[in-house]
Parts: C-alpha cells; sequence; structure tokens
C-alpha cells in the first residue's frame, strides 16, 4: 500500500519542486510550480504550499489559500494551485492533497472552499465536480469559480 503524505517546502526538496511537470496537454491549464512557490513566497501569511508524496516519490504539488480576513469572498479560503505529475494521474494523489487542503480549511474554521479551473477538454472540471465543487456561475480572468460547502 503506498504511503501518501503532504510536506513542506523545503531547502532539500525545493528544486525538485521546481522541476515537476503535468502532462503537456495540460501545461496550458495550470501554472509552473515555479511560479507558484513565487506567489507563496510574496503571500507568506496566505498562501499554504505543499508537495505530495507517494511513498519517497515527489507525484505532486498543491497550494492552498487561506485570507478569512479577504475583501473578496472567494479568496478567503480554496484551493490555488494542483499539479499532478505527468504519468501520476488518476492514482488518487490530486484527491487527496485537495482533502487535505479541505481538512486544513475546516481546522481553520472556514465554512466553504473555492477553487479556479481553465475550462477545456483536458482541463480538471470533472475532477472538481466529482469532489463536490460546484460552479457559481462566475468567470473570473477567464477561469470557472467553483465552490464547495464544508
Amino acid at each position: 500500500m503506498t504511503a501518501l503524505r503532504l510536506t513542506e517546502v523545503t531547502t532539500g526538496n525545493v528544486r525538485d519542486a521546481c522541476r515537476l511537470a503535468v502532462a503537456p496537454h495540460q501545461q496550458e491549464h495550470v501554472a509552473l510550480v515555479a511560479q507558484s512557490l513565487a506567489e507563496a513566497y510574496a503571500q507568506p501569511d496566505v498562501a499554504w504550499p505543499r508537495l505530495i508524496y507517494a511513498d519517497d516519490e515527489l507525484v505532486g504539488f498543491v497550494m492552498g489559500c487561506f485570507d478569512p480576513d479577504c475583501p473578496i469572498e472567494y479568496f478567503r479560503c480554496g484551493i490555488w494551485r494542483l499539479n499532478i505529475a505527468d504519468g501520476q494521474q488518476g492514482k488518487g494523489y490530486g484527491r487527496f492533497a485537495v482533502e487535505a487542503v479541505l481538512d486544513e480549511a475546516r481546522r481553520r474554521g472556514s465554512d466553504a472552499a473555492t477553487v479556479f479551473w481553465v475550462p477545456g477538454e483536458h482541463g480538471p472540471e470533472r475532477f472538481y465536480l466529482r469532489l463536490g465543487f460546484r460552479p457559481t456561475g462566475r468567470i473570473v480572468e477567464g477561469q470557472v469559480l467553483g465552490r464547495l460547502e464544508l
């Protein structure tokens, strides 16, 4: 049985994190991990970046956001990024990571979480819908805004 875990980004794993790549047909749907880490560095009190390991293999990256006082409701709690490595999708790693962010949201007292996705054939819409997120009807900078009540 594979042991899944999230870990913080450290000096010992940041290079591996930056090399993590999604499948070529998904590159237009997600930001590079290096870009996400730069955004996390600029907002350390809000961003919650974590690496996803299956046993000792790096298989993905997830970044939650927690800013309960943000004046924009959909930025108060949610998933900013999810990158699963090329060849690693369909193994439950993304679900594990999203559930971990949602657990952290509940621990922090959030009552809902949001996520944005780029619509399209190879986009993550079906994945997020299966996890219970529902489109809000809003499109923000070309991305669908989904919401899940906790």
